[in-house]
């Protein structure tokens, strides 16, 4: 009886394995120096030129729309993981988004509120009471809906801390039942984008009703009135924010970047590529994608938190469901599995809608007709998304692989697998 050996790469295979596959590990780093480089350049830069400590060449408004362009960023690189590694497409995400500008509006709308109660009743003949102080801040908040008593949602909207523990909760929570409720029954594909869709549309229309306890269509407003600091200049206001948004966007870079380059992320790819594969493999695949699904919410959640007071006012329309639409089309246009793919698809489609929306693109004069970019930017960016899902499917972020000079390696002719759209081919040598 013949015994056949194991079969060994021989030394020189091996090492000239090895010698192709460390730089193929090490091509995240590059990427991540890169983008955390630009990352304090821009921000250098921007404080330079602001008017709070510059030569004031940029306006205020300018920096607050850049300070939310990086938080919409920073949801971008959540909707990546969500999507662009672990293959859920989440229609929902941007109401966990919502949902940290809520929680902190609340805290901003009370102790801004609470300032101007106690400031106009210290005039009067007797000290106010704490219950006469109370009740004149849930008047003037929510007066406007015919409302006189603070809601029980608003019962942690004194302390800062505390409403900084639900802007990681509420997404948290709400993510975590939503996710074990459809992981478990192993929903996936479109049908669980409807699902996530449909949540986002009943959180919508539920606050949209005036007793549901956040003041209704009118929102909260006055996010940008920092309390105890209402002396203080919206120039200084916006570049602590700006610079807040961009520490924020970078550890985040960091860190997501750190979780994917190892076991983790491997894992997480497969599950994209072949979940049935990855389940039969012994791994708990309904776990990965609800750490995943419940993670992702609340880096949502966060970037919210930082959005919101740049806006300055937050209602229910910003859980509409064409929201969260957009957000996959910024990843999908960046080149979703790639981390600075999101970010760049969604800095460079933020600010060319600010662009068009704000009146500043010139119209079109064609004759029998003008185009007015204010109601055709979203046809545009619908037509530009088709494109690049049909002719680009990689996305902006496939133009710096061609620049940096990143190839996939020849598999002789093995198949990428059902994604072109991802670095498949890359990624099986990591």
């Amino acid at each position: 009886m013949t015994h056949s050996s194991p079969r060994f790469p021989a030394p020189s295979q091996a090492k000239t394995s090895q010698h192709i596959l460390r730089p193929r590990k090490m091509a995240r780093i590059p990427a991540t120096v890169g983008m955390l480089a630009a990352l304090a350049i821009l921000t250098l830069a921007v404080t330079l030129l602001s008017p709070a400590f510059g030569m004031g060449e940029m306006s205020t408004s300018f920096v607050k729309t850049l300070g939310k362009t990086l938080c919409l960023c920073l949801a971008a690189l959540a909707m990546d993981i969500v999507w662009g590694y672990t293959g859920i497409l989440s229609l929902g995400h941007m109401a966990f988004f919502a949902i940290g500008g809520y929680m902190i509006g609340q805290w901003l709308m009370y102790a801004r509120t609470q300032e101007i109660v106690v400031q106009a009743l210290a005039s009067g003949p007797i000290p106010a009471t704490a219950d006469e102080v109370a009740q004149g801040v849930a008047t003037q908040i929510f007066g406007v809906v015919g409302g006189s008593d603070m809601p029980m949602i608003w019962g942690f909207a004194h302390s800062l801390p505390l409403q900084l523990v639900l802007v990681v909760a509420v997404p948290g929570i709400l993510a975590l039942i939503f996710g074990w409720l459809a992981f478990r029954s192993r929903v996936t594909g479109v049908y669980l984008s409807i699902l996530t869709q449909a949540m986002t549309l009943a959180l919508s229309l539920y606050l949209f009703q005036n007793d549901s306890g956040l003041r209704g269509n009118n929102g909260l407003s006055g996010l940008q009135n920092l309390p105890a600091l209402g002396d203080v200049s919206q120039d200084l206001v916006s570049i602590w924010f700006f610079w807040a948004s961009a520490l924020a966007l970078g550890l985040v870079y960091l860190g997501l970047s750190w979780g994917i380059s190892g076991k983790f992320g491997s894992v997480l790819r497969a599950i994209r590529d072949d979940e049935a594969r990855v389940r039969f493999l012994g791994y708990p695949v309904e776990v990965y994608k609800l750490f995943v699904f419940t993670l992702t919410a609340v880096i949502c959640g966060l970037a919210g938190v930082l959005y919101y007071p740049q806006a300055g006012i937050i209602n229910p329309a910003e859980l509409a469901p064409i929201a969260s639409i957009y957000l996959a089309v910024w990843v999908a246009i960046g080149g979703r599995g790639r981390l600075y793919g999101a970010v760049i698809g969604a800095a460079f489609v933020s600010l060319l809608s600010s662009w068009f929306t704000g009146g500043r693109a010139p119209s079109v004069n064609l004759g029998v007709y003008t185009i007015d970019w204010v109601d055709w930017w979203q046809v545009l960016l619908g037509l530009s998304f088709v494109a690049v899902t049909l002719l680009a499917p990689k996305g902006i972020g496939g133009l710096f692989d061609r620049l940096t000079g990143q190839r996939p390696p020849n598999r002789k002719g093995a198949p990428l697998g059902p994604n072109e759209g991802a670095l498949q081919e890359q990624e099986a040598v990591e």
